[in-house]
């Protein structure tokens, strides 16, 4: 078998744990509109070039972490499953919570999301938006001349690639709450591949894929973009249900609204629309106007 995957080191990392999960692969590494820094700023330009491969059978599976990947995908591909997921949480590196943070101090994210969340938090802090791969930024972080005091993370990438001793502190998931598919590796392949298919599901964790399909109905119904501050987080919550936890705001952190349901295990995407359904009624589309707005992208 064949996969495909982003040059990073996170996602190589991502790429060999399914090597080994799956045995007998060959990985086929691909650069993206999104390593070149160039495309349309929005979540296709991490997963384009290998939606392409996958189509022209260059390869046979791509494996993508799946925050990154669109509502929609290519005609003829489908999500074929996920192996466990890993932290969900994201993570401050450079000190040991953001309330431990002086007033005023530099904190470097390039998550719209999070820095939504964390002037939500402490409106006093400045955001400086740093880019790169994790180890980038563990380096800026490190470099007196940005004068940055912390960093905000994914703990999952931290944890796979065995960099988790950088975290200074777990932020909590009820109050930053994670991206959607934050920690999924998700497991892309053509809707006719049936010997891929039944491959992935050898090695597929029904509840990782159930909390996907739920956080992506919610991003997929509330029609959230790049641009659009979202966070949400499903979890098990006894035996037969799911929790899920949604969070939608300006950019600048002045206005947004939280929310959080349980309901069947066996129907998570219900669950992600019914979220979806509270947040709109008590005035989410506006927020989602709001922050395309100050993105610049209004209408587009």
């Amino acid at each position: 078998m064949r996969i495909g995957t982003r040059r990073s080191a996170l996602a190589l990392a991502q790429a060999e744990l399914l090597a080994r999960l799956l045995g007998d692969c060959e990985i086929v590494p691909i650069v993206t509109s999104g390593d070149r820094g160039s495309g349309v700023e929005d979540k296709s330009r991490w997963v384009r070039e290998l939606e392409r491969a996958l189509v022209s059978g260059e390869i046979d599976l791509a494996v993508h972490s799946a925050k990154d990947v669109p509502g929609e995908l290519a005609e003829g591909l489908q999500l074929l499953g996920a192996p466990s997921r890993a932290a969900a949480e994201d993570v401050i590196c450079g000190a040991a919570s953001v309330e431990d943070l002086p007033a005023g101090a530099r904190i470097g994210t390039s998550s719209i999301r999070r820095a939504a969340q964390l002037r939500a938090s402490r409106p006093d802090l400045e955001l400086v938006p740093i880019r790169g791969n994790v180890d980038t930024r563990l380096r800026k972080l490190a470099d007196p001349a940005l004068g940055l005091r912390a960093i905000v993370l994914a703990r999952a990438g931290l944890q796979r690639l065995g960099r988790e001793s950088e975290v200074g502190g777990v932020l909590d998931a009820g109050r930053f709450v994670p991206a959607p598919g934050q920690g999924v590796i998700a497991l892309e392949g053509r809707a006719d591949d049936r010997a891929t298919r039944e491959a992935v599901r050898a090695i597929t964790d029904p509840e990782a894929v159930a909390c996907l399909l739920c956080e992506r109905a919610l991003a997929l119904e509330l029609q959230a973009s790049c641009n659009t501050p979202l966070g949400a987080y499903a979890r098990r919550s006894g035996e037969q249900a799911l929790r899920l936890s949604a969070w939608v705001g300006l950019p600048d952190g002045s206005a947004w609204i939280a929310d959080e349901l349980v309901g069947d295990l066996e129907a998570p995407q219900e669950l992600g629309r019914a979220v979806a359904g509270r947040v709109r009624a008590v005035g989410g589309v506006d927020l989602l106007r709001g922050a395309e707005e100050m993105a610049g992208v209004a209408g587009a």
